[in-house]
C-alpha cells in the first residue's frame, strides 16, 4: 500500500466511507466489487446506498475528473485528498448547475477535508473546488463529430478504446454507447416460479417501493432503495437479480423438460437458475473451476427445485470428462451452454471499473481462450445436440471471430443455426453475443 493511503476515518458516513474506498481505488486500482464488500458495518442501508452511488459515480466519471484536476493542480496531492477532490468533482457534475448547490458541495468537501486530512489540505480543496464549480457543471458534451480524444475525456473512457469503437461501429453508434455506459445502471430482477399473487401485486408493484414491469417477460426493474421491502421474495427464492440480456443465450439454447443439460462455465449460477426454471424437470450439470468460484454457484443451485442439479468442480479444458463421469453424468449432453469469460465490454454500465482495467491486448487474449473453451465444450455435445456459445462482450473478436475460427478448424461437425447480438444502444439492456451451434446427427445404423 502506498504510504499516503490513510484508511482510518472517524465515524462512518456515506461520504467518509466513499472517500476511504476511493483512496484505495486510486492508490491500487482494487476491483470495485471487492472494495464495496469492505464497507463499514455501522452504515445504515441508506448510507450504504449513498456510498455506493458516490463511489460508482466517481469511477464512472474518473477520466473527466482527472483531466479537470490536471488542468488545475501541478502536483497531485496525497491519495486521501485526491479521493476527496474526486468526490467533490462528481457531486458538481451530478448536481452543481445551481450556484447555491455548488457552493454547498464545495463547503461540505472542505469541511470533510479539514476533518479527515488537515487544515492546509482543506484550503487546497477549497481553492480547487471553487474552480471546479465554475468549470465542471457547465461543461457541454462534445458534438458527435468531435475527435476521439474529446469523446474519451468527457465520457471517461480510455482513448484507445474509443478509437477502437469508432473503427468498429462508427461515430453515431460509438457516441450512443459512450452515453449509455455513463448512465447509472438500473437493477433488474427476474421473477422465478409462479406469477405474483394478487396480494403480492398490491405489495410489490404499488406505492414507493415497486417492481416496475419491463418489456422483457418475467423481468422487473427495481425502484431505488427497496431491497428491505423485497427481502421476503428474495429469501423465498422468488426473485433473482439478473439483467434481461442474460435470457438471450438461454432462450437460444431452449432447454426442454426432461433433458440433461450442461452449463459449462456456470459460476455464479444465474444462467443455471434460468435453465432449470425453463426446464421444470430433468437434470442440470453445473461445471466450473474448483475453489472460491463455486461457493456462490452452490448457493444458487440450492434454490432449484424440480430439476436434479449436480455441481461439478472441474477445469473444462483439462479434466471435464473424468469429473463428469465421477459424478455419474454422461459423457455428452443434448444441450450445452458455454458462457465464456470475456472482456465484459458489453456490461460496462454495471461493471463500471472494467474500462479502466482493460488493456488493448485483452480482446485477442480472450479470443484465444474462448476458442479453446469452445472446442472443449464441443466435445461434450451429443450427436444432434445443441451448443450455445455466449459472451457479455460487444467485440467481434470475442464473438463472430471465435465462432468462425471454431467452424473453420475442428468444428466442421457443427453448423451455425442462429445468433443473437445484443446492443445496449438499441436493445435497452446489457450487451452480449450468443451463437447456437448444432452438432451433426449420429450416422445411421448399418
Amino acid at each position: 500500500m502506498s504510504k499516503d493511503v490513510n484508511t482510518s476515518h472517524p465515524g462512518p458516513s456515506a461520504w467518509s466511507a466513499a472517500s476511504n474506498l476511493l483512496t484505495r481505488w486510486l492508490a491500487r486500482r482494487d476491483r470495485i466489487d471487492k472494495l464495496m464488500e469492505q464497507l463499514p458495518s455501522g452504515l445504515s442501508p441508506a448510507e450504504r446506498a449513498r456510498c455506493q452511488h458516490l463511489v460508482y459515480g466517481v469511477v464512472r466519471h474518473a477520466g473527466r475528473i482527472e483531466a479537470a484536476l490536471d488542468r488545475l493542480i501541478a502536483h497531485p496531492p496525497r491519495f486521501p485528498v485526491r479521493a476527496m477532490l474526486y468526490l467533490l468533482a462528481f457531486e458538481l457534475i451530478e448536481d452543481g448547475r445551481d450556484e447555491g448547490r455548488a457552493a454547498r458541495i464545495v463547503h461540505h468537501a472542505v469541511g470533510q477535508a479539514k476533518t479527515l486530512a488537515s487544515a492546509a489540505e482543506g484550503k487546497l480543496v477549497n481553492a480547487v473546488g471553487r474552480k471546479l464549480a465554475l468549470a465542471l457543471p457547465t461543461q457541454e458534451a462534445p458534438p458527435r463529430g468531435a475527435p476521439a480524444a474529446a469523446l474519451a475525456e468527457y465520457y471517461s473512457h480510455p482513448l484507445w478504446l474509443v478509437e477502437r469503437w469508432l473503427g468498429q461501429h462508427g461515430p453515431a453508434t460509438t457516441y450512443a454507447l459512450l452515453e449509455w455506459n455513463q448512465l447509472p445502471a438500473p437493477v433488474y430482477v427476474r421473477l422465478r416460479g409462479q406469477p405474483l399473487t394478487e396480494e403480492e401485486i398490491t405489495t410489490y408493484t404499488e406505492g414507493e417501493c415497486i417492481l416496475r414491469p419491463t418489456r422483457w417477460v418475467g423481468f422487473f426493474e427495481l425502484s431505488p432503495g427497496c431491497w428491505p421491502a423485497l427481502e421476503p421474495l428474495l429469501k423465498a427464492g422468488r426473485i433473482y437479480v439478473q439483467d434481461p440480456s442474460a435470457s438471450r443465450a438461454v432462450a437460444l439454447l431452449a432447454p426442454q423438460p426432461g433433458e440433461t443439460v450442461l452449463d459449462a462455465c456456470a459460476s455464479p449460477g444465474g444462467k443455471s437458475l434460468l435453465i432449470a426454471d425453463l426446464m421444470g424437470s430433468g437434470k442440470l450439470a453445473a461445471l466450473d473451476f474448483p475453489g472460491e468460484r463455486v461457493t456462490r454457484l452452490r448457493e444458487n443451485l440450492a434454490q432449484i427445485g424440480g430439476v436434479e442439479t449436480v455441481l461439478v468442480p472441474a477445469d473444462l479444458e483439462k479434466d471435464a470428462p473424468a469429473a463428469l463421469a465421477s459424478h455419474g453424468l454422461p459423457a455428452t449432453f443434448s444441450a450445452v451452454l458455454l458462457d465464456a469469460p470475456c472482456t465484459n465490454s458489453g456490461v460496462m454500465r454495471h461493471r463500471i471499473d472494467v474500462k479502466w482495467r482493460l488493456e488493448p491486448g485483452d480482446f485477442e487474449k480472450h479470443g484465444r481462450q474462448q476458442l479453446s473453451l469452445l472446442r472443449a465444450a464441443a466435445r461434450l455435445v451429443a450427436p444432434g445436440g445443441r451448443l450455445v456459445y455466449s459472451t457479455c462482450s460487444l467485440d467481434p473478436e470475442e464473438n463472430e471471430a471465435v465462432v468462425a475460427a471454431f467452424l473453420a478448424s475442428g468444428g466442421e461437425k457443427f453448423t451455425l443455426d442462429g445468433q443473437v447480438l445484443s446492443r445496449p444502444w438499441s436493445d435497452g439492456h446489457d450487451g452480449a453475443g450468443a451463437f447456437l451451434l448444432r452438432a451433426a446427427p449420429a450416422p445411421p445404423a448399418p
